[in-house]
């Protein structure tokens, strides 16, 4: 299904186009020559035409929903969900279940702004922002990134540590040969990149899957807890770790990355076309998010059934839970089953996060390097302060790190979220294709949320707490 499209007027690496006929000067948006972030990429799967059957364009636009949703199961939403299932059992399942919710309406917005105005968020931000400002949301953006691809290698040198034994530093420096496999799957198309994040993603859904069957959770605990309790509001701990594991699942490069990836769909470039494209397009998304829910709430749900209700409510950091769940549940396999998953997840958002980068250097400063430059040097800033924190501090200095680059990840977030809601909603700019009334309502007090959550969680963690509730 990788074929490029047949009028290479519009599509094709070939031949890339630089706007739609249909995006023109009165459109709300600065024109100018550029070609669009992946742009070797850009229009190279084919979409079937009128006639076709449901299921035949439901499979034409499957696949970056799930590049997408990797980005919600990532090593850093461990340490949230452990923390928060072995300390409070299953009260903040309605807290993941409410961060989903969030996610899939952020990134259907995101994948909308694709389709319709064909740009990505980074170009869109460009287009509109002073180029001051521009460059400002660039940098914050970069930050954001290099701290993701830092719990990624963190949490791939800890897996590769708990499998084999390999010591944390050799665990990080090997990480960074996954560039190489990173270009490999680029080259051969992108379909391909999409079949490998689809095969780790069922690895990690299949691994907890087996250890929800081993810990035996409450059926009724789940459902109590996918409910909200005023206690998450009131309890100042639990709010902590609450507004901890909305920070670590609404993930920044996700909304750009997710904007660009839509365009590699070859749709016909209408009105009918972009709206047939959109539900598509969500449907796919709003299934792979689905599938990150069950895995989040699968680490806590385990955490809870066995931490929790063993009494080791303290559980917070990856290494405790791996080397408890075999022994409190007397299952062999169960602390290999969590290793191999945590390995799948650092694997997959590295992926990920290296088409992020790209999307997001391209469509801002509209600079194009060479993919596996652009990844050695993401990958570069990422070594060096795993590096040092595996050498000098060992486990608990990756522990700490992980939990640093959540902090650094919520406080880029609104930079990303606030301008996506804003260019969704103007007519000027996404036409008869704005947000209705109700959507954009629900998408700005969102993103107010959003804003104001991790507010909280940054003065709780700096030391200056906004709210106080009971301890």
């Amino acid at each position: 299904m990788n074929e490029p499209a047949d009028d290479p007027a519009v599509s094709g690496p070939a031949s890339v186009p630089v706007r739609s006929a249909a995006a023109g000067e009165n459109d709300g948006w600065r024109t100018h020559n550029e070609r669009p972030s992946l742009s070797e990429s850009f229009c190279t799967v084919k979409v079937p035409g009128k006639g076709a059957s449901l299921w035949r364009k439901f499979l034409a636009f499957s696949g970056p929903g799930y590049l997408v949703a990797v980005g919600y199961m990532d090593p850093g939403n461990w340490a949230t969900s452990l923390a928060g299932g072995s300390a409070f059992g299953y009260t903040l399942l309605s807290v993941v279940l409410l961060s989903n919710l969030m996610a899939i309406l952020l990134q259907a917005l995101s994948l909308k702004l694709g389709v319709v105005a064909e740009r990505d968020l980074a170009q869109a931000c460009r287009d509109h922002y002073s180029r001051p400002a521009a460059f400002m949301l660039w940098l914050a953006c970069e930050i954001a990134i290099a701290a993701c691809d830092l719990a990624e290698v963190i949490g791939s040198a800890i897996a590769l540590n708990l499998l084999f034994g390999l010591p944390l530093v050799w665990g990080v420096c090997l990480t960074a040969a996954d560039v190489l496999a990173v270009m490999y799957l680029q080259h051969k198309g992108f379909r391909l990149v999409e079949a490998f994040v689809i095969t780790l993603v069922a690895t990690i859904a299949l691994c907890f899957a087996a250890e929800m069957i081993y810990s035996r959770p409450e059926v009724m605990g789940i459902l109590g807890g996918l409910v909200p309790k005023v206690e998450i509001l009131t309890n100042r701990e639990m709010l902590f770790v609450a507004i901890g594991i909305l920070g670590a699942t609404v993930m920044p490069h996700n909304l750009y990355l997710h904007s660009a990836i839509v365009q590699t769909r070859n749709y016909e470039r209408t009105p009918e076309g972009k709206r047939e494209a959109i539900r598509f397009a969500t449907f796919d998304s709003t299934l792979a998010l689905m599938g990150a829910l069950f895995i989040n709430g699968a680490i806590l749900v385990v955490a809870a059934a066995v931490f929790h209700r063993g009494g080791k409510s303290g559980v917070a950091e990856i290494q405790d839970a791996y080397r408890l769940l075999s022994p409190m549940l007397g299952v062999g396999m169960a602390s290999t089953l969590f290793a191999v998953a945590l390995l799948a997840s650092g694997q997959n958002s590295t992926l990920t996060g290296t088409l992020a980068g790209q999307i997001v250097m391209e469509g801002f400063l509209n600079l194009r390097l060479r993919p596996w430059l652009r990844r050695m040097i993401t990958r570069f800033i990422a070594l060096v302060p795993a590096l040092i924190a595996a050498g000098f501090y060992g486990q608990s200095g990756t522990a700490k790190l992980l939990i640093w680059s959540q902090v650094i990840l919520s406080l880029q977030l609104s930079f990303a979220v606030i301008p996506l809601v804003q260019f969704t909603g103007s007519r000027a700019k996404m036409g008869e294709f704005v947000n209705p009334r109700w959507l954009n309502i629900l998408a700005w007090a969102t993103a107010l949320l959003i804003l104001a959550l991790n507010l909280t969680l940054l003065g709780n963690f700096f030391g200056v707490p906004l709210w106080r509730g009971k301890p």
